[in-house]
């Protein structure tokens, strides 16, 4: 069973709202062995379980279980990756919500979106799957306040929902719910929901553009398809990232770890024009370059955190990948 990933554009967005709540964001990042500067790779994902320890973290760090409200502040289009330019050229709220149904993927395999059609308008629902760990309330309530605080920015009006339906249980403090939904509150509800009434659902947006809006499926679709055919090597290098510090990866333990046959696993990566061996080049190349980047880190912890366990052989590799040294590279010579 593969992991479910999230697109680092939405990660910034919830890097963002735990910094205003005063965390030290690349320091919790180190703390629970999450990579900081991959924030800055829009195509980086993150795993699941790994967001969720970072919910729970800082929830325990601040105290505050209404945390994830806080990503309200800080949501923009950017954040959903293509598929938030695609909801802003859409024609109308109802008609980017079927889009962001269509493509949600893109911004995180975890959550599954669905929508209702009621006499009123409809009921759009979420569920946060969790992989190891069972997701965190914080996660379900940041994506509910954040799509509700960018429907208000993309609109320019003050949406209310007619209900905002939350799985947690009723806190102890309702302020923070109350001022940021504005809207009747059902806690121990089914599912994680807004319920939008027609008038604001079909009220033309202002980005609208049709022609954009086709430009846009066509980015998010090829997005999926790449997606989806180079799924096996982006977790086979998520497993390399984890594994590397504790010394160079065996093909036959990573292909264990995705429950597949050292063959079969092979035969994969071949399908998707690559190789175990070209993998774990191309993820120790990646992680020398940031590693080298924190000046902190000797060259030998380097070379240990990349696998290798004669320092040597790091040198020799990285003089091929650059074609310098990594004391040079690191002056910037």
């Amino acid at each position: 069973m593969t992991e479910r990933t999230t697109s680092s554009r939405w990660v910034q967005s919830i890097v963002q709202a735990l910094t205003l709540a005063g965390l030290d964001c690349p320091r919790l990042f180190h703390e629970l062995h999450l990579d900081y500067d991959a924030l800055d790779d829009p195509e980086a994902r993150f795993p699941q379980d790994g967001i969720t320890r970072l919910w729970y973290r800082a929830v325990e760090l601040t105290g505050d279980p209404a945390i994830g409200l806080r990503m309200a502040q800080v949501i923009r289009p950017a954040a959903m990756h293509v598929v938030g330019y695609a909801l802003m050229s859409s024609g109308t709220l109802r008609e980017g919500f079927a889009r962001l149904l269509r493509y949600q993927r893109i911004i995180a395999e975890g959550a599954e979106l669905g929508m209702i059609e009621t006499g009123e308008g409809c009921v759009l629902s979420l569920r946060i799957h969790g992989d190891a760990l069972p997701p965190a309330r914080q996660a379900a309530e940041g994506a509910l306040a954040s799509l509700l605080a960018f429907c208000r920015w993309l609109t320019d009006t003050p949406i209310v929902p007619l209900q905002v339906r939350l799985q947690s249980a009723a806190p102890a403090d309702l302020a923070p719910y109350r001022d940021l939904f504005a809207a009747p509150l059902c806690f121990g509800a089914e599912q994680d929901a807004l319920v939008f009434g027609n008038a604001d659902l079909d009220r033309p947006l202002p980005s609208a553009n049709e022609a954009l809006a086709l430009v846009h499926d066509r980015f998010a679709g090829d997005y999926l398809a790449r997606f989806a055919s180079d799924r096996l090597s982006h977790e086979t290098r998520q497993i390399l990232c984890r594994l590397l510090p504790q010394g160079e990866p065996k093909k036959e333990a990573v292909a264990r770890m995705l429950n597949l046959s050292a063959r079969t696993f092979q035969r994969r990566l071949q399908e998707e024009g690559t190789s175990f061996q070209v993998l774990l080049d191309e993820t120790r190349r990646t992680l020398a370059r940031q590693y080298l980047a924190q000046p902190e880190l000797r060259l030998l912890e380097i070379a240990y955190l990349l696998g290798f366990s004669d320092p040597s052989n790091f040198f020799r590799a990285f003089k091929r990948w650059f074609g310098t040294t990594p004391k040079a590279f690191r002056a910037g010579d």
